[in-house]
């Protein structure tokens, strides 16, 4: 069955079912293969997109259930202000490790900053719960998140 999707600000047509995950659709199908496969039950956070600009987890969200809703993958994410701080922010700062686990987490991160433009700890820490790092990058990830936060105020 063809189903369209707004992904990326592209009107994009799949051939998939209802109950296929978006995850599968994005790396099998389109061939965006930026969106990780981590755990898949939705507790790593590898992979995390935008659905509306709210953060979800694409490995257990049926393509079905997107709609016309708009769709916004570590692809697309740097056509918004936020992405954009927050992939410099990540290279500046040399985030990345294995990297496997970045994708998702710069995404959760620029949603955090376009709804809360000047995160405390305890906002980073909410946002951020449960994406995981096996490399423990966590320091470098809140001070890019921190850098990306006042790159906005600047």
């Amino acid at each position: 069955m063809a189903i369209s999707l707004n992904i990326n600000g592209s009107r994009r047509s799949v051939e998939a079912g209802d109950d296929v995950p978006l995850l599968w659709v994005l790396r099998d199908v389109l061939g965006m293969t930026g969106t990780k496969f981590g755990c898949g039950i939705a507790q790593c956070g590898a992979c995390t997109v935008h659905i509306d600009g709210s953060p979800v987890r694409s490995c257990l969200l049926p393509v079905g259930a997107i709609g016309d809703k708009a769709v916004t993958t570590i692809e697309g994410i740097s056509e918004t202000p936020e992405g954009a701080r927050v992939q410099k922010a990540w290279l500046d700062l040399e985030v990345v490790q294995c990297g496997y686990c970045q994708s998702g987490q710069i995404m959760s991160a620029a949603a955090l900053l376009a709804v809360t433009p000047d995160p405390d700890d305890d906002d980073i820490d909410a946002a951020m719960s449960g994406n995981i790092c096996r490399c423990g990058t966590y320091v470098r990830i809140r001070a890019a998140i921190k850098q990306a936060a006042s790159d906005g105020r600047a």
